[in-house]
């Protein structure tokens, strides 16, 4: 008996000890979002795709093939944020990328802030920093983790898509500036850019591979996958006889600035080049002090292209056959400067994308346009002859209704009464499947998944009290829209990929159904450090191999 005691407090002990080391980690984190993308653009182009971009990442990696997003509105800077943070907006507080204070009547962007400057520019652009985040990313908890010691950028060619990800404790976040074609931070992270960024802006990669033209990858016969290049869905530039490619964005240069290369393949690459600069030039994988580091890359040229020519586009199979190719690259890269099996590696993206519905319908399909101006105007002039008041309603941004809540106070109308006018009108809208309000929980009525989606994404201080749910295949705009959007519950707005690889990965796949909030939560049990402060998620244990 004696001798199992001992036995035991030797296993006990030995267990101790195991659990008291320090925590196994990888020499460097890089998240990749891929704006606008599309789950089943990893298989829609496959039979193009080289060995060594996605399909390395699918054959070696572990590919969550059911991620939702499981809140709405879905856009960008909310993407981007509950990625990192695994919380939605009534806990971020990201509601959009644009909303109004409830409480002020005023506009906020995101990432606004007018207490910094910018840092390499004297333009609006730099006054951004992560400050209307109100949960913590798992890049600062991987910074308190290693006593901050952990080196973590954030890097994108939209301001929303770098500094939202690298969190409050970044070491730096850079955006692109359009006017001088120059990457710009504020001086929420510093006071001055490295001599390494000013070195990368003096070489005018913007400039020269515009001069290039946007030629496609391959014989335009070839992109089976879209329909025809020359058509109506798709939108022009000034200038452009016809919405094809090959594209002069050499002239085009002329009167669209820099500007131009955020609808183009060349703004994933000029953000890639970046990338690597970064990780050379910070020693990002080669820590001194042994911590890990974490680079946020997002790629935003896949958003500006899918909005412009739509889903179906050649555009859009051809930057998704160019990403490829880069991919391959920046995973040989990494192989080279961290080593293959020191870094982890995820994708994934902040939001999807409809087809145009105007081509959806042209197929046959149901669908429609939700014509939001023209309903804002209709809306308050109902108000106007009942209540006395113009502009009562002064947004339907986000699918919500904002209210004009300091004249509603101070003329001491009926809040109620209005409310109930609004979503009176509102039901009989064509396309419109479900109004709420917010302030009442009347969210019961509809089905659970849209349910969870509308109470995840209404923040008290920065949503419209009333949330307006369009039928599948519906979003806001004309039937002289072109190009396409996102924002809606519906899974084509709202499937996204996420894939792991490298360090800590068990290659496998999955068709269990996970949130895109649990994607810091698995991230956090990956580094042994504290899931943000905010997150509601769960990890996805099967990614670990656990």
């Amino acid at each position: 008996m004696i001798k199992k005691m001992l036995i035991m407090m030797c296993v006990g002990l030995s267990s101790l000890t195991t659990f008291a080391q320090s925590p196994e980690r990888p020499k460097l984190v890089v998240g990749l979002m891929v704006d606008q993308m599309r789950w089943d653009y990893l298989y829609r182009f496959a039979e193009r795709y080289g060995e060594g971009g996605f399909k390395r990442l699918l054959n070696e990696g572990f590919s969550c093939e059911n991620t939702l997003i499981n809140y709405i509105p879905t856009y960008t800077a909310i993407g981007h944020s509950s990625v990192y943070t695994g919380s939605v907006p009534a806990i971020h507080g990201i509601s959009g990328n644009d909303w109004i204070m409830e409480q002020t009547g005023k506009p906020m962007y995101c990432t606004q802030d007018d207490n910094v400057v910018g840092v390499g520019t004297t333009e609006a652009e730099g006054k951004q920093s992560p400050r209307n985040l109100l949960a913590s990313t798992i890049t600062d908890q991987l910074k308190l983790a290693t006593n901050f010691q952990s080196k973590v950028i954030g890097i994108a060619i939209k301001d929303r898509g770098g500094i939202l990800p690298a969190g409050h404790f970044a070491d730096a976040a850079y955006w692109f500036e359009s006017k001088s074609g120059n990457w710009i931070t504020s001086n929420f992270y510093m006071d001055k850019l490295p001599n390494w960024v000013t070195d990368f802006n003096k070489k005018k990669l913007a400039e020269k591979y515009l001069k290039q033209d946007w030629k496609p990858s391959y014989p335009l016969s070839t992109y089976t996958s879209s329909i025809a290049d020359d058509n109506i869905y798709e939108g022009k530039f000034a200038g452009e006889a016809s919405p094809t490619l090959p594209r002069a964005t050499s002239k085009l240069m002329a009167t669209e600035g820099y500007e131009l290369i955020k609808t183009t393949p060349m703004g994933n690459t000029l953000t890639l080049d970046l990338a690597k600069a970064a990780i050379e030039n910070e020693k990002l994988g080669n820590n001194p002090t042994k911590s890990t580091d974490f680079l946020c890359v997002s790629l935003s040229a896949t958003d500006y292209v899918g909005h412009r020519y739509s889903l179906s586009s050649v555009e859009i199979e051809d930057i998704y056959l160019k990403l490829d190719h880069e991919l391959a690259d920046l995973f040989n890269y990494l192989d080279k400067s961290v080593g293959k099996g020191n870094y982890t590696f995820f994708l994934t993206a902040d939001h999807a994308a409809s087809y145009n519905s105007r081509y959806f319908m042209d197929m046959k399909g149901n669908g429609g346009y939700f014509p939001g101006r023209q309903i804002l105007t209709a809306l308050n002039d109902n108000l106007k002859a009942k209540f006395g008041q113009e502009k009562l309603v002064k947004s339907l941004m986000n699918y919500q209704v904002h209210l004009d809540n300091e004249k509603i106070e101070t003329l001491k109308l009926d809040e109620e009464a209005i409310k109930t006018d609004i979503i009176k009108y509102l039901k009989k809208q064509d396309g419109v499947a479900f109004v709420f309000d917010m302030s009442k929980g009347d969210v019961l009525q509809a089905p659970l998944a849209i349910r969870e989606k509308a109470i995840n994404g209404y923040h008290m201080k920065r949503s419209g009290v009333i949330q307006i749910v369009v039928e599948p295949q519906w979003y806001e705009g004309s039937p002289r829209s072109t190009g396409t959007t996102h924002g809606t519950w519906s899974s084509f707005d709202s499937h996204i990929p996420l894939v792991f690889m490298g360090w800590g990965i068990k290659h496998g796949v999955s068709n269990k159904a996970v949130n895109v909030t649990d994607i810091a939560p698995t991230l956090a049990a990956l580094l042994h450090v504290m899931e943000p402060n905010g997150s509601i998620g769960t990890p996805i244990v099967e990614v670990l191999g656990q």
